[in-house]
C-alpha cells in the first residue's frame, strides 16, 4: 500500500504543479533510459502500455468494480464507491496518469514520423493507443482537452480547450481508419518493445479495428450518429478492409511476467487490502447459479482455489449485497485471494486486459440484434460466451450450448429486444471483467445488465454518469473549465456526457 500511496502522491503532485494536460513538460519522462535526447519508438512503447495499464486497472479495482457490482469494500463511512458516493478527489488519479502516459504515446508518434526512424507500424499503433487512451478519458470526464492537449513543451499551451466529446470521437474514427491503413504495410517492429503483441504488427491492426467497433457501439445511441455507426460497423465487419480480432490469441492483453516492469501493478496493494473488499452477491450469485467453470474448484481448479482466485464461504459462493444502507452491516463472505495464495489476481498475467476477443463478439451479437449487420444473434453470442470461458480456460470442453441451457440462459429468438440486449450484456458484464471501466461504461449506454438497487444509494439512486474533473483545473484553466461546464452541465457525478443524452 505504501508504494501505491507514494505513486498516487507523486502523480498528484505533478498534477498540481504542472497543471496535468495543461502545463506539463514530460522530458524526464520521456528521456531516453540509455541517456541519448530523444527515445525511440520502441523505447517509448512499453513504458506507456504499463503505465497506461497501472492506471487502468487500479481504478477498475477500486471505482468500476464498485460502482458495477463485482466488489464491495464494505463500510458505514461517507464517500463510498458502492454507494454511487464520491469526492471530488478520485478524479486527479485517472486524469493525471493516462494523460501523462499520452505524452509519451504522442513522443512515440513523433519521433516514427521522422525520416530517420520512419515506421508506418509505430505510427499506427501509437494512434491507436492514443485513441484507446483519449476514449477512456472522455467517457470518464466528458468533454476533455484533446486537440491540443500536451503541447506545453512544444507548443506553449497552458491553457487547452475542452474539446466536445462528438469532436473528439470524429477525430478518433478518422485516426484509426488512418491506422487502419498505416498498419496494412505490415511495416516490422522490435518484438522486443511490445509487451502485448510481441511484435505482430497484423495483431495491433486487428486491435485498432475492434477498438473501433466498441467506439463506433458506444455512441450509435445518438440520433445524429447512429446512420454513420451503423454503415461503419457494417463495413468493418462485412469486408476484407478492416480485419478485427478472430481468436483469444489476438486479444489485446499484456501479460504480466512479474519480472522487472513487467510486474502486474496488484503487487504494490498490500495483501490485506486486497483481500478487504467483499465480492458483490450480484458478481458472484449469477457464477454461482450457473456453475460456471471460471469458478469451478474440482474440475477447473488449481491447489484447491478456482481460476479466478475467489475465496468460498462456508463451503459455498456467497456474496454481499452492494448499496446497502449504513447501519445493516452485512457479512464479508467471498472475497478475492491475495498474492500468498497459490492463484491470485495480484500474481494474474491475464490482468493487463485492454480488449478480448469476446466483447468483439457480443458487440456483433448486439449489432446483429438491431439489424445492422448480417450473421446470427445466436452464434455470435455462443461465441461470445465460450471465448469469455476459454480465455481463461483453454482446455474447456464442454459444448457451449449444453452449458448456456444447463444454466438457462441459452438464446431465444422469441425475447423482446430488451431481453435479448439484458442476455448478451450479461454474458458481457463478465467478458469485460478487470478490463478498465468498460462495465461502467457499457451500463451507462445500454442500462443492462439490470443491477439490483440497494436502500443506501446516494446520487438518486442513479448510476453516476462521470467523474468530475480534478479540483486543480478549475484553478489551472479557468476560463477553459467554465466553457466545458457551459457546454455540457454542472461539473457532478449527475452530469450526463454527451453520448448518454437523448
Amino acid at each position: 500500500m505504501k508504494h501505491i500511496i507514494n505513486k498516487i502522491s507523486a502523480v498528484i503532485v505533478m498534477g498540481s504543479m504542472l497543471f496535468s494536460s495543461c502545463t506539463k513538460d514530460f522530458t524526464a519522462t520521456n528521456t531516453d533510459p540509455n541517456g541519448t535526447p530523444t527515445a525511440l519508438p520502441q523505447q517509448l512503447m512499453a513504458p506507456a502500455l504499463v503505465g497506461t495499464l497501472g492506471y487502468n486497472m487500479l481504478r477498475n479495482r477500486n471505482f468500476n468494480n464498485e460502482l458495477m457490482q463485482v466488489t464491495v469494500d464494505a463500510s458505514d463511512a461517507e464517500g463510498k464507491v458502492f454507494r454511487y458516493d464520491y469526492r471530488a478527489t478520485w478524479a486527479d488519479y485517472l486524469y493525471n496518469g493516462l494523460y501523462s502516459e499520452l505524452t509519451n504515446f504522442k513522443d512515440m508518434y513523433k519521433v516514427a514520423s521522422q525520416p530517420l526512424n520512419y515506421n508506418k507500424s509505430y505510427m499506427g499503433i501509437s494512434v491507436i493507443c492514443q485513441s484507446w487512451v483519449y476514449s477512456i478519458l472522455t467517457d470518464t470526464y466528458g468533454d476533455i482537452p484533446y486537440f491540443h492537449s500536451n503541447e506545453a513543451r512544444d507548443s506553449a499551451i497552458y491553457e487547452p480547450a475542452f474539446d466536445a466529446q462528438k469532436d473528439i470521437y470524429m477525430d478518433i474514427f478518422n485516426k484509426l481508419d488512418s491506422a487502419n491503413t498505416w498498419l496494412s504495410a505490415g511495416t516490422a517492429i522490435n518484438g522486443g518493445g511490445d509487451p502485448v503483441y510481441g511484435g505482430v504488427v497484423a495483431n495491433w491492426r486487428k486491435f485498432g479495428n475492434s477498438l473501433y467497433l466498441r467506439l463506433l457501439l458506444r455512441v450509435s445511441g445518438k440520433s445524429e450518429m447512429t446512420e454513420f455507426c451503423k454503415a461503419k460497423i457494417r463495413q468493418i465487419v462485412e469486408t476484407t478492409t478492416y480485419p478485427i480480432m478472430a481468436s483469444n490469441a489476438e486479444s489485446a492483453i499484456l501479460r504480466w511476467t512479474g519480472v522487472g516492469p513487467l510486474t502486474s501493478p496488484y503487487i504494490g496493494v498490500r495483501e490485506q487490502d486486497f483481500r478487504s473488499p467483499g465480492i458483490a452477491s450480484f458478481f458472484i450469485d449469477n457464477l454461482s447459479s450457473w456453475n460456471d467453470p471460471r469458478i469451478d474448484i474440482p474440475t477447473y481448479g488449481t491447489s484447491s482455489i478456482n481460476r479466478w482466485g475467489i475465496a468460498p464461504y462456508s463451503g459455498s459462493y456467497q456474496g454481499i449485497p452492494s448499496g446497502y444502507a449504513p447501519g445493516e452491516n452485512p457479512v464479508k463472505k467471498c472475497y478475492f485471494y491475495s498474492n500468498t495464495s497459490a492463484v491470485s489476481l495480484m500474481t494474474e498475467p491475464m490482468t493487463g486486459m485492454m480488449m478480448n476477443y469476446a466483447e468483439v463478439k457480443f458487440i456483433l451479437a448486439e449489432a446483429a440484434i438491431r439489424g445492422w449487420i448480417t450473421g446470427s444473434a445466436e452464434t455470435y453470442y455462443n461465441d461470445g460466451a465460450l471465448n469469455s470461458i476459454t480465455l481463461w480456460l483453454p482446455n474447456y470442453a464442454v459444448p457451449i450450448k449444453d452449458f448456456l441451457t444447463a444454466a438457462d440462459i441459452e438464446w431465444d429468438d422469441k425475447l423482446s429486444f430488451e431481453d435479448k440486449m439484458e442476455r448478451i450484456h450479461k454474458q458481457k458484464y463478465y467478458a469485460l471483467f478487470l478490463t478498465d471501466m468498460q462495465q461502467w461504461f457499457e451500463y451507462r449506454r445500454t442500462g443492462h445488465p439490470y443491477l439490483p438497487k440497494g436502500a443506501g444509494l446516494k446520487n438518486g439512486g442513479v448510476m453516476p454518469a462521470r467523474m468530475t474533473y480534478p479540483v486543480y483545473v478549475q484553478s489551472t484553466n479557468p476560463t477553459n473549465y467554465k466553457l466545458a461546464v457551459a457546454r455540457q452541465g454542472a461539473d457532478q457525478i449527475s452530469t450526463q456526457v454527451w453520448w448518454q443524452k437523448p
